[in-house]
């Protein structure tokens, strides 16, 4: 009986931390690689400066407290919009990569 126990804890132990890695957070995107991807954005969207060119400034996006449509300043927020679009800016769920909207979001992250 012990050493059903036992086998049926060591089971639900490697069954947690199978699922534990399963959810685990995905990698960062790179911040250097999301900069040149970021380039075909700066069209639209300065940087640099709080000035609007035709989207707003992102000069500092993930310090604010909302985004230009108002919802809260979050990784999936941001990713949704850059999906999405809106007013004006195409969307860019199926232009881009989630490596590269990835590397974007933490592009903007660096601001």
């Amino acid at each position: 009986m012990k050493l059903r126990v036992v086998g049926i804890l060591g089971i639900l132990a490697v069954g947690s931390s199978v699922s534990l890695s399963l959810g685990a957070k995905p990698k960062a995107g790179d911040a250097a690689k999301g900069k040149e991807t970021f380039e075909q954005c700066s069209v639209c969207h300065n940087v640099d400066t709080d000035e609007r060119k035709m989207g707003p400034s992102l000069k500092g996006l993930f310090k604010r407290e909302k985004l230009a449509s108002g919802k809260k300043v979050t990784e999936e927020n941001v990713k949704a919009t850059i999906n999405a679009g809106g007013n004006g800016m195409p969307s860019y769920q199926d232009m881009l990569s989630d490596e590269e909207k990835d590397n974007v979001i933490a592009y903007l992250k660096t601001l």
